[in-house]
């Protein structure tokens, strides 16, 4: 017996004395957490740190994260991490797992290695987002949404504007085709389009007539329905003498905004809707409301404005004609940029919620580089009243 127990204490003593040899004795051997594969913890190591050089909560403590990385992070297995990353999950992993593995993902900081998945699957792992010029932040935040979906897919995006805002545009690359997988782009810069769209890229089309052949898909805000409820708000206030300021672009949302506008107003008896075009700027605004407002004969109650520069830009022709905003005279715009709260008063609007506009844009070029087909997406938008709208003034 007592010769068992001397063996044993030796058998541990030389235990530890390995151990110690690689620096897993006592608590160093603790820090390195589970699973036993990263390096040992060495003094003045942060306590919990783990494999890999990870601390507790799986964030590599220095270097690239990795797969195993997420997989820790997220308590799923590297292969699972693998299906999820490659876009190989559905049918095979819940959903669940698939945002948890994405959360730590992105929660990591990691990215795959693209250089290598693109030799192997023959893919450039970049997409092109075409807008107007920037002249306003709704692009961007589509820019944000399409990115933020790109990045969960491991893919990167190339935002490329119109240089002469919806005109055509040359080809970004020497070879659109060569370098890219696919296209995302405003109807507003269609005709940017004609440089890359001959090499048979995935298209999808954003705020785009639906029955346009040449787009795979299309995603769509209910631009008739803020159009309606802009009418609609108008309308009820009392206001019959309506003069539309319409963007002087020719583009299927501007058609269809003006069309819903006449349709919402001609629902009611004695209404008048005047049409006056401008530029998408805040001058160009200011001049086209001028010279509505100044005209001979009763003067419209309220303005609507296809956009909120335009917006902007009539209740400055307001002020310098001596009127109120909105005693005299009320003002709706379209979009709800931070410009709407900036005036004073703030504008009544229609919200665009243009981060989801690129987002679904985005998971539809996805599924359409997948093989499928997907279904052209309409989302929804809101009227946002504020202080720029009230009843007309008593004649």
């Amino acid at each position: 017996m007592v010769a068992s127990a001397d063996r044993a204490h030796a058998a541990e003593g030389a235990a530890g004395k390995r151990s110690r040899g690689t620096g897993r004795t006592g608590e160093s051997a603790r820090r390195e957490g589970p699973g036993g594969g990263g390096r040992a913890a060495r003094s003045g190591d942060a306590a919990g740190a783990g494999p890999g050089g990870a601390a507790a909560t799986g964030r590599p403590v220095a270097g690239r994260a990795t797969s195993r990385d997420v997989a820790r992070l997220a308590g799923v297995s590297q292969a699972t991490v693998s299906l999820v990353l490659g876009e190989k999950w559905p049918g095979r992993v819940s959903e669940r797992t698939v945002a948890a593995v994405r959360a730590a993902a992105r929660d990591l900081g990691y990215r795959p290695n693209l250089a290598a998945r693109s030799l192997r699957l023959g893919r450039t792992r970049t997409v092109l987002l075409v807008v107007p010029a920037l002249t306003t932040e709704f692009f961007a935040r589509v820019y944000t949404g399409a990115e933020r979906v790109a990045a969960d897919h491991g893919f990167g995006v190339v935002l490329y504007p119109s240089p002469e805002g919806v005109g055509p545009a040359r080809d970004p690359f020497d070879s659109a085709r060569a370098s890219l997988d696919g296209v995302i782009a405003s109807s507003m810069a269609a005709d940017a389009l004609a440089a890359v769209r001959g090499g048979g890229l995935p298209l999808v089309m954003l705020d785009s007539d639906p029955d346009d052949a040449a787009a795979a898909a299309t995603v769509n805000l209910d631009i008739a329905d803020g159009a309606r409820q802009a009418a609609g708000h108008l309308l009820a206030l009392g206001h019959r003498r309506v003069a539309h300021l319409a963007a002087a672009v020719d583009s299927w949302t501007f058609q269809v905004r003006a069309r819903a506008l006449a349709e919402a107003m001609d629902e009611v008896p004695g209404t008048a809707l005047g049409i006056e075009p401008a530029g998408l700027t805040v001058e160009e605004g200011r001049r086209a409301a001028e010279r509505v407002l100044a005209r001979p004969g009763p003067r419209p109650t309220a303005l609507v404005c296809d956009d909120d520069i335009l917006a902007a830009g009539a209740c400055k022709a307001a002020r310098r004609l001596g009127l109120r905003i909105p005693d005299d005279i009320s003002v709706t715009g379209f979009d709800d940029l931070s410009l709407a709260t900036a005036v004073e008063p703030e504008l009544t609007t229609v919200r665009l919620p243009a981060e989801a506009v690129g987002a679904a844009g985005m998971r539809a070029l996805m599924t359409l580089m997948d093989g499928e087909t997907p279904r052209d997406t309409v989302l929804p938008v809101e009227l946002i009243p504020r202080g720029s709208t009230a009843p007309p003034p008593r004649s």
